[in-house]
């Protein structure tokens, strides 16, 4: 199996992780990853002749260049995605980042239709997702498509260099050294959005203790540095093994 297809098929698995574990509505969003050395990526294709999100095999992933090309043609019905400049915009930003993913979860996206922050409402629960909201979460006020490579600069300055961005009344973006984690801290994100939701329920929380939310921003993450967008190691390839047998994919 060559790198190419490897990459295509950790593009392909993200993809069936996200839709099975029903992060994203219909057959909406995309996943990319960066091809090392290249000014293109791998990501999953629109059109007929794709299956949506939760179903998406390595053969509906496609290599696109940075503006918005398709690498070659084919006859199967595959297209770019038209907010493909989410992901191009984004790679040209940050250099450190090998792989993008937007998708649609619907609980994150109540959130900033409501204008309400994800608040730090647990730590010791979830670290990892309790870190995210102590880090700051982005909000992109557009309610609008992202296809153009103008629109896609101004979310990548939107997000600057954090892990996830809201978009209102649209969906989530993450960017990530790897298709491996920039799934899960969708995950994470979505894990933040529900016990925030559900704590809404029950009027509202209140965040942890400015003494605590240090101490958990403190706390050594269990983040690996990839080389090349290389799949991560340690607690998260545990994590991520889970939700791949979790989901079956």
């Amino acid at each position: 199996m060559t790198e190419h297809t490897r990459l295509s098929e950790r593009v392909a698995r993200a993809c069936r992780v996200l839709g099975r574990l029903e992060l994203t509505h219909a057959s909406l969003g995309h996943v990319s990853a960066r091809i090392p050395g290249r000014n293109s990526m791998l990501i999953r294709a629109r059109g007929p002749g794709e299956l949506g999100v939760r179903y998406t095999s390595a053969e509906q992933v496609i290599e696109v260049d940075f503006d918005g090309n398709l690498a070659r043609p084919n006859s199967e019905g595959l297209a770019v995605p038209k907010e493909v400049f989410i992901h191009s915009e984004i790679y040209r930003a940050r250099p450190e980042i090998h792989s993008v993913i937007h998708i649609h979860p619907p609980t994150a996206m109540l959130f900033t239709i409501c204008c309400k922050p994800l608040l730090p409402l647990y730590g010791a629960y979830d670290p990892p997702s309790a870190k995210l909201a102590l880090d700051g979460i982005p909000t992109f006020e557009r309610s609008i498509l992202i296809d153009t490579p103008e629109r896609g600069v101004e979310l990548a300055r939107t997000m600057k260099n954090k892990k996830v961005c809201l978009m209102r009344g649209h969906g989530v973006t993450t960017a990530a050294p790897s298709v491996e984690q920039a799934a899960l801290y969708l995950i994470q994100l979505n894990q933040l959005a529900d016990i925030n939701y559900r704590a809404s329920l029950l009027g509202g929380g209140e965040p942890i203790s400015l003494e605590d939310q240090a101490e958990i921003a403190a706390t050594r993450g269990l983040e690996c540095l990839p080389v090349d967008g290389a799949p991560p190691t340690g607690a998260e390839a545990a994590n991520w093994r889970f939700y791949c047998e979790l989901t079956g994919s």
